[in-house]
Order: structure tokens, then sequence, then C-alpha cells
């Protein structure tokens, strides 16, 4: 079985209050608990996997006027970021998109010459009938969705159907909730299987407190998910969120990196 070296980049932030990342309002909450009332702020990271073989992207984030339009701050351009890991975007030829909301399936031109591999259920939900809900479509960007058809037209998307192998200590496994065709990705790393959960799982919190991050289309199921995370993961200290901040503090940053925050998360966290 290939080792991989992992690395969360992050590329972007915003801050935000921690009420607007939980569902539920449940008794005895309180905001001060989960690092003040208005402090709970949002990162976002792009994923680079890097084998003895292969150089694999995990999303691929969005760009400047989405950053601007929607009021996100964009500290790197993740095409810059990958750059900063002596990764030429061009180079890329695999592109796991974990699903098609605006922070993570932007940017498609970037890389030219990379198959990207989808689930068939985020197609048809990015797609379908529930995109004439503007509460479910918001988190869309309508380009976006309209590149990756393009490029399912040009023969370069892979569509899976649920679990799927991509190589020896790689694979997707859809774990929907978040959106209906959201799939999380399985890396073996020298400290065992580590999960990246993408949106299945936005903050330690969401799980330890069981409360879901709130733009969701299935309750249960993103419930039901983390479930599949603790299967899938060597232990829950393998499990690496997709939004948190504390993966920054967690993991060690990547010393060769300097234009970029790149955080190996195929150490042990501390």
């Amino acid at each position: 079985m290939d080792m991989y070296e992992v690395f969360a980049l992050r590329y972007g932030t915003h801050d935000r209050p921690a009420s607007d990342n939980f569902l539920f309002a449940l008794a005895g909450d309180d905001p001060h608990d989960l690092q003040g009332p208005e402090a709970m702020p949002i990162d976002y990271f792009i994923w680079l996997i890097r084998g003895p073989n292969r150089t694999v992207l995990v999303d691929t984030g969005f760009d400047w006027p989405t950053a601007e339009r929607r009021g996100r701050a964009l500290m790197l351009h993740p095409a810059d970021a990958l750059r900063a890991m002596g990764v030429d975007p061009a180079s890329v030829q695999d592109v796991i998109i974990t699903h098609l909301h605006y922070d993570h399936a932007g940017n498609l031109d970037a890389f030219p010459n990379a198959r990207f591999h989808l689930q068939d259920a985020e197609m048809a939900f990015a797609t379908g009938r529930c995109m004439c809900h503007p509460g479910l479509r918001r988190t869309f960007e309508v380009e976006d969705v309209v590149a990756m058809v393009r490029r399912v037209y040009a023969g370069r998307v892979r569509f899976h159907d649920g679990d799927a192998t991509l190589g020896p200590g790689l694979s997707l496994h859809r774990v929907a909730g978040h959106t209906r065709g959201l799939q999380v990705v399985r890396v073996a790393t020298a400290r065992g299987m580590v999960v990246l959960a993408s949106d299945a799982l936005h903050f330690y919190a969401n799980l330890t407190r069981q409360n879901p991050f709130p733009v969701i289309v299935d309750v249960a199921g993103t419930m039901e998910g983390w479930g599949r995370l603790a299967e899938l993961a060597d232990t829950a200290d393998h499990v690496v969120p997709g939004h948190d901040p504390k993966v920054r503090q967690l993991y060690p940053r990547y010393a060769d990196a300097t234009d970029v925050e790149a955080y190996c998360l195929h150490v042990p966290p501390t």
C-alpha cells in the first residue's frame, strides 16, 4: 500500500458568530463555551495529497470575485497555494471534488489537464429540481456548476456511485447529508488512515456537541455520517474537519513552504 503526505492549505477565512455554526439551540448551550459569542471563524482549505507515484488535489476553492461577492477573505488564490508547495496546477492529473459548493469547486480553469472525481448524486443535486429552491442553491455558484458540466462533455469527469478506490491507500466514500453527493477522502499515511471529512464535519465541536452545521440537506444523514467517518478512520484523531481553525493549532506547519499556510496532516496532532 502506498503511503501519502497530506497537507491542508489554508487559502481563506471568514469571521462569524458561534451561533451561525450550529443547527440546534440546545438547552444549556452557551456561545461563550465556543470561543466567545462573536468569535467562531471559519477557515477555508484545499488539501494536497502527495505520494510516491502521484499527486492528488482535493477541492479547488473559490476565486477573488466570489470572495468579494460573498464577503469572504481570500488570503491566497488556491492555484498560488499549490505553486507555493512546488506543484504546477497544470501538472495535476486528478482532482477530487468533495461537493459542488462555491468554496470547494471553483477555479476549474486553473487545472487544464486534470480529471475531476465527483459523485453521481452531487451532479444530479446541483443540476436538478433542488436548485429551484433559493435556500438550497445559495451555496452554489452557477458558473462553477456550468464549468463542471462543460468538463463532463469534454470527457474530463469520472463519476462515482458511493465508495471507490483511486489507488492503493486512497479511496472515496459518499457521506451525504450536507449535500446529496458529498464524498470524503480516506488516505493511508505513516500515522494511519486519515479521513479528510470536508463538510461532513465542519468543526470538531459539531461532533462533540452532536450539533450539525446549519447548511444541510439531510439532518439525520449528516449525523449518521459521523459514524461512517469513525469507521473509516483509524481513530477519532484521524478525522480532519473541513473548516475548523483548530486544525492550525493541532497540526504542525510545513516548514518547506513559506508563502502558504500548509499544515501536515500525516503526522499526529499535538
